[in-house]
């Protein structure tokens, strides 16, 4: 069994997909919430939402939905990373974040990728402090 000296609580929401793997949602520790990857999946039927502007949509949605599970909201995000398949779409993630984040904006990293789990074209985890 794994000890650590600094507590750390999961966070687990039904509202955002569930883990698909070997990881959590989200870990705090000390009020630092690590956030894992999403993509575009629809926490309801678990199935991919069809097209990337409703994968970026669906990406924050999730976001949004841990973080609200973690006691924090998408405006105590401090570090986003992006990765996606075609940086051809990195406008439409400009766009789109600009409905879900206010200024001052998280600092961001956008990486094109080979692929992503599931199909996906877009895939976001971050960093919360609240």
């Amino acid at each position: 069994m794994t000890t650590f000296k600094t507590p750390r609580t999961i966070v687990v929401t039904p509202k955002a997909p569930a883990a698909i793997g070997t990881y959590s949602q989200a870990v705090n520790v000390n009020d630092t919430v690590y956030l894992s990857g999403q993509i575009g999946l629809n926490p309801a039927t678990g199935e991919m939402v069809d097209g990337i502007d409703a994968q970026i949509t669906q990406v924050f949605e999730n976001l949004k939905a841990v973080t609200e599970a973690a006691g924090g909201s998408l405006n105590h995000i401090v570090k986003l990373n992006v990765f996606l398949t075609d940086l051809g779409n990195f406008a439409k993630v400009n766009e789109t974040m600009a409905r879900y984040f206010s200024e001052p904006y998280p600092a961001r990293a956008a990486v094109g990728v080979a692929s992503l789990p599931r199909g996906a074209q877009i895939e976001a985890d971050a960093v919360m402090v609240l």
